[in-house]
């Protein structure tokens, strides 16, 4: 059930909401990680809704706070590299596998590049997941530079004529300085052979609004152009998508919604917002 219905379905054939309504509406919204700013705001102008015509306010409002940008993956006429960064634990090495899946269906050729050296299983973990999908991965010798490791990736991609690199990143270092100056040592040398087109970010849509704050610090220390959702499975606790958009105006491009590899789609505005909003 979305976390408006119950709200929609009262107010409907009615003027307005009573007090106790817009209690359990911002009960509601919080719960469901909207966070107090974004929850505010949107109680503010939701008390202009009459209810015949409920359905349609409301989602006029909620798109407010979308992103307008596009979420598109921005294309290259070389080959389109993309930078996959985020924390540990968020799916990051999961969903740059399921994004190569996803590319690869619709007939483009991917090389994966295993730059999160400083978790050794997220190498090995991204060689099997390689395997899996049929897409090539480079990978250094254990304990090599991430920034090295990119620049081979690159250079090979090249050499392959591939449509798209997709590069893992570190996730876990000691302070926010450090992560600074690797993602930006990553993305330097990668662009001493080809120009990075995307940095996407992963974020747990499980972790509420610890995501908006990991969000931020992603977008401090580098230059993030779209966002991959992961466990955004339709549950109460969905409502961080939105209040992520609303927060950084970084649009979310793509979702994952399991463990699959094919568990992985693009954000759909019109039917996540309707999700929100019906039963």
């Amino acid at each position: 059930m979305g976390i408006f219905s119950q709200f929609v379905a009262k107010i409907k054939g009615q003027s307005t909401a009573d007090p106790q309504d817009w209690q359990e509406l911002e009960a509601e919204l919080l719960g469901a990680d909207l966070g107090p700013t974004l929850t505010f705001e949107i109680i503010r102008s939701a008390k202009s809704i009459k209810g015949d015509d409920a359905i349609a306010s409301l989602t006029q409002i909620l798109n407010s706070h979308l992103s307008a940008k596009p979420r598109d993956l921005i294309m290259s006429n070389d080959v389109t590299v993309v930078m996959v960064v985020g924390v540990n634990g968020t799916g990051k090495t999961t969903s740059v596998a399921k994004l190569a899946a996803y590319l690869k269906s619709s007939g483009n050729s991917v090389v994966l590049a295993a730059a999160d050296t400083f978790r050794a299983a997220a190498v090995d973990q991204l060689q099997t997941w390689g395997k899996r999908v049929g897409v090539d991965v480079i990978a250094g010798k254990e304990g090599a530079e991430p920034a090295s490791v990119a620049f081979d990736a690159a250079t090979r991609t090249k050499e392959l004529n591939s449509d798209y690199l997709i590069i893992d990143t570190a996730g876990r270092l000691h302070n926010k300085s450090d992560l600074m100056a690797e993602l930006e040592k990553v993305k330097r040398v990668v662009e001493k052979t080809l120009a990075v087109s995307e940095v996407l970010l992963v974020i747990d849509a499980t972790t509420g609004q610890n995501g908006i704050a990991q969000a931020k610090i992603f977008a401090e220390a580098v230059e993030v152009t779209g966002l991959i959702i992961t466990k955004l499975d339709g549950s109460a606790r969905g409502g961080v998508a939105l209040a992520i958009e609303s927060a950084l105006d970084i649009p979310i491009k793509f979702i994952g919604t399991g463990e699959g590899d094919t568990d992985f789609a693009l954000f759909e505005p019109s039917s996540y917002l309707s999700g929100l909003i019906s039963d």
